[in-house]
């Protein structure tokens, strides 16, 4: 079975500096409200190590492997929950320019045999956690700092 969960948000930003922050992933733990911490390189075949935090739900560590990297544009990884086909997750941020800045959408695709029972939690606290981090990306952008 597969299933695909998407959120996006409008932020008033070049699409450089939305990748700024998106990029930085040990700030994460600094604004990230889904993404608890992150460490890694963002580079094709690069494992990274990362803490979801869904609203709601537990903590959870993963180690996906990032599959694409588009500077400014595109970071893709891709996900298993314990052995490749049982609960697989494929992460995607695309960065559009739009004329008043940039349209951020994030989404996963899923695949494996726990698609289906954990469908529920997937479309509740899995896109809230999305849309959570969306907002917190927005106002980590756009925020003044000195």
């Amino acid at each position: 079975m597969r299933h695909r969960i998407t959120a996006a948000v409008e932020i008033e930003a070049p699409p450089d500096a939305v990748w700024a922050e998106l990029a930085d992933l040990a700030a994460y733990a600094d604004w990230n409200p889904f993404i608890r911490s992150a460490s890694g390189t963002l580079a094709p075949g690069e494992r990274l190590s990362l803490r979801l935090q869904p609203p709601g739900g537990r903590a959870l560590p993963i180690r996906p492997t990032v599959t694409e990297v588009v500077h400014g544009r595109v970071l893709e990884w891709l996900g298993h929950l314990g052995v490749p086909g049982l609960f697989d997750g494929r992460h995607r941020f695309e960065l559009t320019a739009t004329p008043q800045g940039t349209r951020l959408v994030q989404s996963e695709s899923f695949s494996g045999l726990l698609v289906r029972p954990l469908r529920g939690f997937l479309d509740g606290g899995t896109l809230a956690g999305f849309r959570a981090m969306n907002d917190a990306l927005r106002r980590r952008v756009l925020e003044p700092r000195g």
